[in-house]
């Protein structure tokens, strides 16, 4: 930014003499430096309070408040924006040079979090508790659904073998796979969590859609790939009515007589 200077003349000691000035960033008046001079390259040690921490920081005399954030950043994790300083009980701005509001060796400085900052970690820091409370009910739904598509296996090769599975086998795992389905959906997941609790649903599905294909052919005709072929029988029971059973019933005796005299009709 360019700056613009005037002179001033004023009486100090009885002697007349020349005051330069300079407009700094953000429109503050203040006196020019004069860097020619031996001791504007000094360096100070500014000792700077951090809630229970301490640190000592040495900067050059003439650096500005932002200039000191800059190097509180690399000490403290907290960026230039998320800094407040204050000295003398004053919160400084970040064109304010150290040496023009009296900042000198072993001076004292207040850092302080901006509210808004320490806010939004705050709710950042919720957020990713939450998603790791989310990662772990996840993760206790894929290890039951993994005991569970074991027995899943056992069931497909059991029916492509050619041998019949009682079906309540497939009801009880289908039941216990929609439990694990209702937990999750229970959970309550954002961001990468989320996807793994879509990954779990679509996996269980899957398994369930498997048990219906497998129930269908455990109930059907169906070959175990060979050229030996499953014979099915079933035992019917026969009652005395007839109703029910695959027997015609006995025919009842009629006292009806047919002949085969027929009408001729004109």
């Amino acid at each position: 930014m360019k700056k613009s200077t005037s002179k001033v003349s004023r009486v100090s000691n009885g002697f007349n003499r020349e005051v330069d000035w300079e407009l700094r960033p953000g429109g503050m008046l203040v006196q020019k430096r004069d860097f020619g001079d031996a001791s504007s390259g000094s360096m100070i040690k500014i000792k700077v309070s951090h809630g229970s921490y301490h640190h000592d920081i040495t900067v050059l005399a003439q650096s500005t408040f932002g200039d000191l954030k800059r190097v509180l950043a690399n000490e403290t994790g907290l960026e230039p924006k998320e800094q407040r300083l204050l000295f003398k009980g004053k919160e400084k701005d970040d064109e304010e040079c150290l040496d023009m509001v009296g900042v000198k060796d072993m001076s004292k400085i207040i850092l302080l979090e901006d509210p808004a900052s320490k806010e939004r970690k705050l709710e950042e820091m919720k957020k990713n508790q939450g998603m790791l409370k989310a990662y772990e009910a996840v993760a206790k739904v894929r290890a039951e659904v993994d005991k569970l598509s074991q027995k899943v296996g056992s069931l497909e090769a059991t029916v492509r073998s050619g041998n019949k599975v009682a079906a309540q086998e497939f009801v009880v795992l289908t039941e216990l796979l929609m439990l694990q389905l209702l937990k999750l959906d229970t959970i309550e997941a954002i961001g990468e969590a989320k996807v793994q609790r879509r990954i779990e649903v679509r996996r269980i599905q899957s398994f369930v859609d498997t048990l219906d294909n497998l129930k269908a052919k455990n109930y059907g005709p169906f070959s175990n790939g060979s050229s030996n072929k499953v014979s099915v029988t079933t035992k019917w029971e026969t009652f005395e009515s007839g109703v029910g059973s695959l027997c015609a019933p006995t025919p009842i005796q009629s006292s009806t007589k047919i002949t085969q005299d027929w009408e001729v009709f004109d």
